[in-house]
């Protein structure tokens, strides 16, 4: 399935990022551009709503991370909202490692967050 992403200004500085499917390698560029034309506009916040995203990978991760450390930069906000339960885990799961490095391999966390999210379905 394709990512799709959509976008609303909830008020000014205040932006509301909707992916929709699957966020992995094959599709989180899809996510970082739209998130990359929202960062240019210089918001104050960024929620992600995470309502109809189904699955996320390392390179969803990715993302998130980047937009929080750009929007960091300029003393603004990330922050997310309904979060699917696998969803959930995988944010659950990256809070308790301290350190990405227990991972051998970007293919082993993504194996290791597969997993894990198939649980919770």
């Amino acid at each position: 399935m394709q990512l799709k992403v959509n976008s609303t200004s909830k008020q000014p500085g205040v932006e509301v990022v909707s992916p929709i499917g699957a966020i992995n390698a094959g599709t989180s560029d899809i996510l970082e551009a739209k998130v990359d034309e929202i960062l240019k506009s210089r918001p104050n916040v960024i929620i992600f709503d995470m309502e109809f995203t189904d699955y996320i990978s390392s390179a969803g991760i990715r993302v998130l991370l980047k937009t929080k450390k750009a929007m960091k930069a300029v003393n603004g906000r990330v922050a997310f909202m309904k979060l699917q339960p696998q969803i959930r885990k995988v944010f659950d799961i990256l809070k308790a490692i301290p350190t990405l490095e227990v991972f051998a391999s970007i293919q082993e966390l993504d194996e290791y967050l597969d997993l894990m999210q198939k649980k919770v379905r």
